[in-house]
């Protein structure tokens, strides 16, 4: 048995782990797209390694775009075997595929029309169309959380609620009923909003293991109400300018318009200061959301009971056309904008930055993790000028980040979702930058976990050798 790390190996994106049986069955965990600019991985999502054809099942951690993004692509290229997920991920993922797809027929076609311009022949193709999307969806096979599923003789399969996003799961296989192999996915926060606390995993023999922040800790969430409220304050009442919210639309955005509710009904929020959500995505999967109570805490479930919806108040729009949001840009009024995409690599949340980063009434908030190549990593690590849409642009717009809305685990977190584990064969490390996967190997190497590894991207590891 072994496991082949074919993506988010000392990276945050791109997530695959391949893991082949003993008898050649062949289980790909996740198929996420890469999601970056480094050099080094421009071929990443055209480039499989292995067989996509061999490959017997597919097991999903969760909807998010660097987890499933490649589906397609891989049923493209010639997979036909099942997508397990939680019923909640498929949800997401019917509307999550479907917008990647859309997004890149548009960006192939703009390219296309701008090097003919050029007198440039050469064309691009999407990695995937719409129509893939289609052929995907009728692959995914969705059981729910606490219970084992057979996937092949002998290979059974557990959910459990990892507290990330709506449908998060962590992977546990049971192989022969008594060898246990698992994936972290994403481990979540507790005490976070919306969701409930990630699920401890059964006692495992070996575990891949995200890292994404594990070199850090996050604030707690009243100083994150407060550091909210201070820069809507600040920006839009005594300066008049607008705060530009670059969110993932699944998760994040929701969470946000949550706090957002809950400030208003307390009369913290100031009413007359207007804010939208402008992510057409971000409006379907807050829908989505609203179908899988199944999903909520117990904090969600009793707020319900004094406001039947927690994703509206009365300063809040909800933006679907182009029009309107090409409109915002326009708007000299002081004003909220949440936009995708997080990392401001594609989306809506572009041209807001571009129209707004050089004005110094304006800030540009930023609510996570952000790869160093993108524009919003660009701007975390405090970059005097950008380049959007072929333009160079001066930072003179504030620049500020609240980590506490992450909806990763910080190593404290992460290590309390561990607590479980420290009797493990291997421990490998993924889903995340090389330097805070250095960092957390040393954190949980002195509170007595290992062996730990940090596996290269197409490193192969051998499990259970003594058998």
């Amino acid at each position: 048995m072994e496991i082949k790390f074919c993506g988010a190996a000392r990276e945050v994106t791109g997530s695959a782990h391949l893991v082949t049986l003993d008898d050649g069955y062949t289980i790909l965990l996740d198929c996420g797209l890469y999601q970056g600019n480094e050099d080094d991985m421009e071929d990443f999502n055209r480039n499989w390694y292995f067989n996509p054809s061999e490959i017997d099942c597919v097991v999903l951690s969760h909807a998010h775009i660097d987890h499933s993004g490649r589906l397609p692509f891989l049923v493209k290229s010639g997979f036909r075997g099942s997508i397990y997920c939680t019923h909640a991920t498929r949800s997401l993922c019917a509307i999550m595929l479907l917008d990647s797809a859309k997004i890149q027929e548009y960006d192939a076609r703009y390219q296309n029309e701008r090097a003919k311009s050029r007198g440039d022949t050469t064309t691009i193709t999407p990695l995937y169309e719409t129509k893939h999307v289609t052929e995907t969806m009728k692959l995914f096979r969705s059981v729910g959380y606490d219970q084992w599923f057979t996937i092949h003789d002998g290979v059974e399969v557990m959910y459990k609620d990892a507290g990330h996003i709506l449908g998060s799961a962590s992977v546990t296989l049971r192989v022969d009923g008594d060898k246990y192999i698992g994936f972290s996915g994403d481990i979540g926060r507790p005490d976070r909003p919306i969701l409930r606390d990630p699920e401890p995993m059964p006692p495992l023999d070996y575990l891949i293991c995200e890292s994404t922040y594990g070199d850090r800790d996050h604030i707690s969430k009243p100083i994150e109400d407060e550091l909210f409220l201070k820069i809507i304050r600040e920006t839009c009442v005594e300066k008049g300018g607008k705060v530009i919210i670059p969110s993932f639309s699944v998760g994040r955005t929701q969470d946000i318009v949550y706090i957002l509710d809950q400030l208003f009904n307390e009369g913290l929020l100031p009413k007359d200061i207007p804010i939208y959500v402008d992510s057409p995505l971000a409006i379907n999967a807050t829908q989505v959301y609203g179908t899988h109570p199944e999903c909520y805490d117990d904090e969600l479930n009793e707020y319900l009971l004094e406001d039947d919806d927690p994703f509206g108040f009365n300063s809040l729009t909800y933006v679907r056309s182009v029009e309107f949001s090409k409109s915002l840009n326009d708007k000299k009024d002081p004003c909220v904008i949440i936009s995708a995409a997080g990392m401001a690599n594609a989306g809506r949340v572009r041209h807001h930055i571009a129209n707004n980063l050089e004005d110094p009434d304006n800030t540009i908030l930023l609510v996570g993790y952000a790869t160093p190549s993108t524009p919003a990593g660009m701007l975390i690590n405090g970059v005097d000028r950008l380049k959007l849409f072929g333009q160079w642009l001066q930072v003179k717009a504030r620049v500020e980040r609240i980590d506490a809305l992450s909806a990763h685990g910080d190593r404290w977190e992460m290590l309390s979702f561990l607590k479980n584990q420290q009797t493990l064969k291997g421990l490998y490390l993924v889903h995340g930058d090389y330097d805070v996967q250095v960092a957390w190997q040393a954190f949980l190497e002195k509170r007595g976990f290992g062996p730990i590894e940090i596996p290269a991207l197409r490193d192969t590891v051998k499990l259970y050798p003594e058998s």
